[in-house]
Formats: C-alpha cells, sequence, structure tokens
C-alpha cells in the first residue's frame, strides 16, 4: 500500500464521514445516499430471497461452480445498513471463492432491538440447512456489527444443538457493546470514521434494557469453545481495533482455531475500498483463500494458527 492511497482514502473518509450520533432517519439517509454511488461489478448478479423467512440478497458470480455458500451479515451498529448496501464487498468474495452468497436484511434497532437480528441470522442459517446444504458448505461472514452478530449467532447457534458453519470471516468485528476497549480512546485520533461518542449513542438502541455485557450482545465476554475456525481482519487505524485484538485472544484461550490478521495504517472495514486501496484487495484474497479452504477443504479444518498483530495497541484510558 503506498502512503499516497492511505491519506487519500483517509480524506475522503474524513470528508463524508457518517455521523453516527445523528438521529436515526437521518443518518440512514445519509447512509444510502452514501452507498448509492459505489458501483456493482456489471459481472456480479443478485436479486431478492428469503431464507428461513428472512429477506436477503443472493448475489452470485456467472461461471461459479462451487456449492458453497458465505451467509453476509452487514455492519451498522444494529440500527443503519441493508443488504444490498454490502453486494460490491461481497460479489469480491463471491468472485474470489467461486461460490455464492446470501447477504441478510436482519431487522434493526431501535425498531428492533436484541435480540432480533440474533434470531433473524439464526434463522437463516437454519433456513439454508432445511434446503439441504450441509454445514461444511456455509460460512458465517460480517463487517463491524455484522461481524459480531456472525460469533454471537454461532454461541446461540452452539448452544441450541445446531451444527456450526465451516467458519466465520469477521471484517473489523464490533463485540464489546459495553465500549470497554483501549483503542476506543488510543485510536480516536486516527480513526476517520468512527467515534467513542458516536457509538455510545447507538447502544441504548440495540441492547434496550438489556445487560451489554451478555455475550450474545457482547461476544468478546462469552464461552468461545466448539467454535469452528476464524478469521479476523482489523486495520491499526481503527477505534475498534482492542474488539478484533481481544477475540482473538479469546478464541485462542478457549481453544478455537484463529487467524488475525492486522493491517497497518488502514481504517474500519478498508476491504470495502479495494478500488482505492491496495491493502483491501490483498486482505480479499487472504480472506478468500480462508473460506475456500475451510469450505469444503481436503486438509484439516481444525489446525490452530494464530498471527501475532504487526501493530502495538496506542495506549489510552477505556472510555
Amino acid at each position: 500500500m503506498s502512503k499516497q492511497q492511505q491519506l487519500q482514502l483517509d480524506a475522503i473518509l474524513r470528508q463524508g464521514g457518517l455521523d453516527t450520533s445523528a438521529d436515526v432517519p437521518t443518518m440512514r439517509a445519509a447512509f444510502g445516499e452514501l452507498m448509492a454511488q459505489v458501483p456493482v461489478a456489471p459481472d456480479v448478479q443478485h436479486e431478492a430471497v428469503e431464507i428461513g423467512g428472512v429477506a436477503g440478497v443472493e448475489v452470485t458470480l456467472l461461471g461459479n461452480k462451487s456449492e458453497s455458500v458465505i451467509l453476509y451479515l452487514h455492519g451498522g451498529v444494529y440500527v443503519i445498513g441493508y443488504a444490498a448496501a454490502t453486494v460490491p464487498l461481497v460479489g469480491e468474495l463471491v468472485r474470489r471463492t467461486g461460490g455464492w452468497a446470501i447477504t441478510l436484511e436482519y431487522r434493526l434497532a431501535p425498531e428492533h432491538p436484541y435480540p432480533a437480528a440474533v434470531d433473524d441470522a439464526r434463522a437463516a442459517y437454519e433456513g439454508l440447512l432445511a434446503k439441504g446444504i450441509a454445514p461444511a458448505q456455509i460460512a458465517l461472514a460480517g463487517e463491524s456489527a455484522g461481524g459480531g452478530l456472525a460469533v454471537a449467532t454461532l454461541l446461540a447457534l452452539r448452544e441450541a444443538g445446531v451444527p456450526l458453519p465451516s467458519c466465520a470471516y469477521l471484517m473489523s468485528p464490533y463485540v464489546d457493546l459495553t465500549l470497554s476497549g483501549e483503542t476506543l480512546a488510543g485510536k480516536r485520533e486516527v480513526d476517520p470514521l468512527l467515534t467513542p461518542d458516536g457509538l455510545r449513542a447507538r447502544v441504548p438502541d440495540y441492547v434496550d434494557g438489556a445487560d451489554a455485557s451478555d455475550p450474545h450482545i457482547s461476544p468478546i465476554f462469552g464461552d468461545l469453545r466448539e467454535l469452528p475456525p476464524l478469521l479476523i481482519q482489523v486495520g491499526s487505524h481503527e477505534i475498534l481495533l482492542s474488539d478484533a485484538l481481544r477475540l482473538a485472544g479469546r478464541a485462542a484461550i478457549c481453544d478455537v482455531p484463529v487467524t488475525l490478521d492486522v493491517t497497518p495504517g488502514v481504517p474500519h472495514v478498508f476491504q470495502a475500498y479495494a478500488g482505492l486501496l491496495d491493502e483491501a484487495g490483498l486482505a480479499l484474497d487472504r480472506g478468500a483463500g480462508f473460506l475456500t479452504a475451510q469450505l469444503g477443504g481436503t486438509g484439516p479444518r481444525h489446525e490452530l494458527a494464530i498471527d501475532l498483530p504487526s501493530v502495538t495497541p496506542s495506549s489510552g484510558n477505556a472510555p
């Protein structure tokens, strides 16, 4: 990645940043306008579907032959975001893995607080199983809140005795709604997208009086034993860096196969900027490699792999 690319992206994000402390209708409208400007590659096909009673968008690429499917969960602090907005990013994963995907339209807060999102993700996954798709052919993936939702869904499935998917690919996962991570303060100045105050403003919408440390809300506090392999990718220029670092550590302690992939100098969910940032495409390549290896791969899927972060979190007090 060139320094010029990094600075250019940082400037773009700061200029067109989303104020997550605004009222919900304003925030959703601004997000919709922003995402409408992101083009979908012409060879990426997408159409509305329903799985397990939950709406979503099926994403395919002409010529793909793999039967493996990615169940994708979008970000947006559980309050904004929608399935169609993820099609450009999910399309790049589909292109690289040779499979197909469903990006889910799970219900949003404050109209539908916890546990609506978890219930929807679980219903969609069980809907895939009901269609005869084997767990080994399914991967969960998501960015930001969607990454946290993926882990919460794994916990809910495990506790219900439902066979778990092959793996989960988590981009900048938001897994601590108590907001206790040290990088919320330590990385505040370098994060062009998120602020601690913006996150605090949205937590009550989703938690709605529940305990924010409930593992189904904040999986960082959960017992992660017996979960499938995880790939966690994060940038060093984001206030949620410590969420990813602590989640990887928790997974390792619980004997979960986990790979932690930290890219220096890049922002929250940097993979979405593959057209602007060399490191974004490279990260998607690594993510697709992980997914391909786990989805029906011939090698063992439970081989422990932990990559130590290449950066040290900045010091700072938790908010």
